[in-house]
């Protein structure tokens, strides 16, 4: 029997004393070298013979063997695939992740939350700044780096919201234990009280115990306002970003004056202190300047609000009045300072016991507040402003019931199908009531508002935004249940889909869209799976067998 030399050098390798399981390319590599080096096989049927090597001579004509250590470090641990098929396969993973981003029907932020992990991935966010930089498309381009500024600030709040809790647990740690040495230091003391002292002291208990209600009232109403309120090291990290968009250096032609009208929104309360906080500490001038092109624009705002609120006092009448705002809600002239001036109206006229005004003031500013939500392009956002400025739950419960309960419309639709019915003389198809809010729509728009805006805090005590968030989820809950009924858990779905044998040909579409949408096949639609995987009495077309054929 004849062999060829590469297959004796590799078996001569792998029978190596100190060889136990090499890679392919270590074996392959030794087996290069024993081709090379070791004397060749007798090709005749006697049995081969080999020439003695000493053992200098090995030493000096074999390459060093490979250990554990060389075997871990090396990339041949990558059994699937070579490095460019999984750089490949990678690029294929990125591209359907960014997908389910991009034309997911849910808020952005909310997928980037439930896919944090792969969402923040250096790797990723890096394939993303490749994919912008590379794209020819300027819509592209620009959503890309949107969508990738969106993953970076949604990175920076979360370490930022640990980074606050961390030193809160800290702080109360710290409390704690402050307490209990102060709880140590007066029990110490109070061994060394005599009986005089101590009667004396229960005295002033007492005492203090019997304080009038109006002052423990009023004690307990002492809080501190939202400006005396100490910011913390985590705001002033939250603002590093705007600070270096808004300060200088700027551009050409770019000037504080506009810089403050072009990103007047950005201009919250809480960024208004960390300015001062600069221009009060560091004396800063580029903060000192942006403050005072605040206040001119601030100004220039409220003195056209005025102009406004006298335009529409004049028409006289309140249901001329509400007409005039919502003609200046289109035309865009209802604002924030218009909003707020009207408030402020409301509040001196309730003051000075002008109940009458005051209400009139209040019906235009709630009418504003309306039109002005109408230009919202999320309905789910407009219902939960809506709710939010509601006074009591019963307001609340009429809202979300006027809201989540379906409608008929009156129109059909102009498809080309109604259009071919209509012609023939047929009734064309209705579609399905549907609410003006679905509930699955609304909740997902309450979760982006607390990811958002969560620990936004008010100076009474309705508590921060996200408690106000929750108490109206749950009264949304007690509305769809009336409505729609009690909901199923996956599982619940599953035993009544059990239960009745039976499955809808919709269900089986969306559970072919959904298999698609992470490039995959559902088991009927797969071309390319065994027929063990097809459903008994179907084909790989998904067709039902018939007969024996």
């Amino acid at each position: 029997m004849k062999f060829s030399s590469i297959a004796v050098s590799a078996f001569l390798a792998c029978q190596h004393p100190q060889v136990s399981a090499f890679s392919a390319s270590k074996k392959f590599a030794l087996t290069r070298h024993h081709r090379h080096y070791l004397p060749q096989l007798s090709s005749s049927s006697t049995a081969p013979t080999v020439r003695r090597v000493g053992s200098a001579d090995r030493r000096s004509i074999l390459p060093p063997l490979f250990g554990i250590l060389d075997e871990v470090m090396s990339d041949d641990y990558n059994l699937m695939s070579s490095s460019e098929e999984s750089e490949v396969n990678m690029n294929d993973s990125y591209e359907i992740f960014l997908g389910d981003l991009v034309f997911s029907t849910n808020d952005p932020r909310l997928d980037i939350i439930e896919n944090y992990e792969r969402a923040t991935d250096p790797a990723f966010l890096e394939w993303m700044e490749k994919k912008a930089e590379k794209s020819n498309d300027p819509e592209e381009r620009l959503a890309l780096k949107d969508l990738l500024e969106m993953i970076v600030d949604i990175k920076k709040r979360q370490e930022l919201s640990k980074l606050a809790e961390e030193r809160k647990a800290k702080e109360e740690a710290s409390a704690e234990e402050s307490r209990l040495v102060a709880a140590e230091a007066e029990a110490e003391a109070g061994r060394k009280l005599s009986n005089t002292d101590v009667l004396r002291k229960a005295q002033a208990i007492n005492s203090a115990t019997a304080a009038s209600a109006e002052d423990r009232a009023e004690a307990a109403s002492k809080k501190l306002s939202f400006y005396d309120q100490e910011l913390t090291p985590e705001i002033r990290m939250s603002y590093e970003d705007t600070l270096k968009q808004l300060l200088p250096p700027y551009k050409g032609g770019e000037t504080p004056e506009s810089m403050v009208k072009t990103n007047y929104d950005k201009f919250d309360a809480q960024f208004v202190k960390v300015l001062n906080e600069r221009v009060t500490v560091n004396d800063d001038k580029d903060a000192a300047a942006l403050l005072e092109a605040l206040a001119v624009e601030q100004s220039r705002r409220i003195g056209a609000a005025t102009e406004n609120l006298k335009e529409v006092l004049a028409m006289g009448e309140p249901m001329k009045m509400e007409g005039r705002i919502i003609k200046m809600a289109r035309e865009g002239k209802v604002d924030e300072s218009f909003l707020l001036l009207l408030e402020a109206n409301e509040t001196q006229a309730r003051d000075a016991g002008a109940m009458g005004p005051a209400e009139l003031m209040k019906r235009l500013r709630f009418r504003a507040i309306e039109e002005k939500d109408k230009q919202i392009a999320s309905k789910e956002i407009a219902l939960i402003r809506k709710l939010l400025r509601a006074e009591d739950a019963a307001e609340r419960e009429k809202i979300l019931e006027d809201a989540f309960t379906p409608r008929e419309k009156l129109l059909v639709a102009g498809t080309a199908e109604n259009a071919a019915k209509a012609m023939d003389g047929e009734t064309p198809d209705q579609e399905k009531a549907m609410p003006d809010v679905p509930p699955p729509d609304f909740i997902n728009a309450c979760k982006a508002v607390m990811l958002n805006f969560g620990n936004l805090q008010y100076d009474d005590d309705r508590g921060d935004l996200a408690t106000r968030i929750k108490q109206i989820a749950s009264e949304a809950e007690v509305v769809a249940t009336r409505i729609y009924g009690q909901g199923m858990s996956l599982r619940e779905q599953q035993d009544r889909a059990w239960k009745e044998q039976t499955t809808s040909i919709f269900d089986l579409e969306k559970m072919e869209l959904e298999a698609e949408s992470r490039g995959e096949h559902a088991p009927w639609t797969n071309p390319d799976a065994d027929d063990d995987m097809f459903l008994p009495g179907f084909d790989s077309q998904g067709k039902m067998k018939i007969g024996g054929g």
